[in-house]
């Protein structure tokens, strides 16, 4: 069991009031509905009357929305199922944003964007949510402590991800042309690997233990909506059944977002698509961080990044079948690298079980050094 996280505040004040609570109108909450009132019909509209770029924009902005309001309802839900099937509802659902917009790409034969927003979601997390929320609670306190432990064991899941995921790039790089036949057999194979050590690393978190992870949930009765899980459970279908008609209405728009911005396939999976997608986690992890909840800040950025690449990497590759797109886990090398990179870059500053401002800026920098990579990646 972790000791009570110990701060200097800078300079000392009281405990942070939650969102709303100092009669401010404007909230988090409110400014995601403003964007989702706006943006979905906008996105919708533009699909059917003028699609193309615009299209691609206001799917982009309805999916930030759509993807809290799928988050909010998990936690709701999970909060009434209790501990063990709550944890097991949000280790389930917690990336089924991601997914479901990389089923549409992939539907849609976009491989290569399916895997640049894998590789995108695995650093948007360790990098630019986990960078946020320290350089937003390092700006409030000193000196923030968190669960070392915790920390460093959700790193050794992303080391093991990593390896997975760098194989098939490296046996390819060894064998040359003789590897192509064995590429995708070798995928599937370590994707149901993956699987295994992902349902092995929830039994470690949610039973034998769970104590570890304790207080770790993303919000307290008080801090999650006032919702009944009738509503929740309504709110969830209705999330859902969005971020697939938005996905979709996205995906048919990469190829004129691309041909107007002059992006890439990689560049849109790895920073725009994956930005979207992790906006939410985004938001949480920071609002947590200003409350001092170091803690459940480290939990969200390395549990989003461990339930993309163990499961749903691996289940992308497994639904690849019937799709008939066989999809690989042989990335490029470039994405890796940047894999590897950010993964030891988050490692570095969980080994000393505390964190402050600058910490944050580093882990920022990173991520804009290496998205300033991929733009450039033809």
């Amino acid at each position: 069991m972790s000791t009570p996280a110990s701060v200097t505040p800078i300079p000392p004040a009281s405990a942070p009031t939650p969102e709303g609570e100092d009669g401010t109108w404007l909230t988090t909450d409110r400014v995601f509905m403003g964007l989702l009132v706006v943006a979905l019909p906008a996105a919708i509209a533009s699909h059917f009357l003028f699609p193309g770029v615009w299209t691609f924009i206001l799917c982009s902005i309805a999916l930030i929305p759509l993807a809290r309001l799928m988050g909010e309802a998990t936690e709701v839900i999970a909060h009434k199922l209790g501990s063990g099937l709550g944890g097991l509802m949000n280790a389930s659902f917690g990336n089924a944003a991601e997914l479901i917009i990389a089923l549409a790409a992939l539907r849609s034969g976009h491989a290569d964007v399916v895997k640049a927003s894998i590789t995108g979601a695995i650093l948007g997390n360790i990098l630019l949510v986990l960078g946020a929320a320290i350089l937003a609670g390092g700006i409030k306190y000193r000196v923030q402590k968190f669960n070392m432990t915790a920390a460093l064991s959700g790193s050794s899941i992303m080391f093991l991800a990593l390896t997975a995921l760098s194989i098939p790039d490296l046996f390819h790089a060894v064998r040359g042309p003789a590897a192509d036949p064995v590429i995708f057999p070798m995928s599937v194979t370590i994707a149901v690997i993956l699987l295994i050590v992902y349902v092995l690393s929830l039994v470690f978190s949610l039973k034998t233990h769970a104590h570890l992870y304790a207080g770790e949930e993303h919000g307290t009765p008080e801090e999650l909506p006032s919702w009944s899980t009738k509503k929740a459970t309504i709110v969830l279908l209705g999330a859902t059944l969005g971020v697939v008609v938005v996905a979709e209405f996205l995906v048919h728009a990469i190829e004129a977002a691309i041909a107007t911005f002059g992006f890439t396939h990689t560049f849109v999976g790895v920073i725009i698509i994956a930005v979207v997608g992790n906006a939410a986690e985004h938001s949480t992890a920071i609002i947590m961080a200003l409350k001092n909840k170091m803690d459940l800040s480290f939990n969200i950025a390395f549990e989003s990044s461990k339930q993309i690449a163990l499961f749903v990497a691996p289940v992308l590759v497994l639904l690849s079948i019937p799709l008939g797109q066989n999809l690989t886990l042989e990335f490029s090398h470039m994405e890796v690298i940047g894999m590897a990179v950010g993964t030891a870059a988050a490692t570095l500053i969980a080994l000393d079980g505390e964190s402050n401002w600058l910490e944050g800026v580093m882990l920022l920098g990173v991520y804009a050094i290496l998205g300033v990579t991929f733009f450039f990646i033809p």
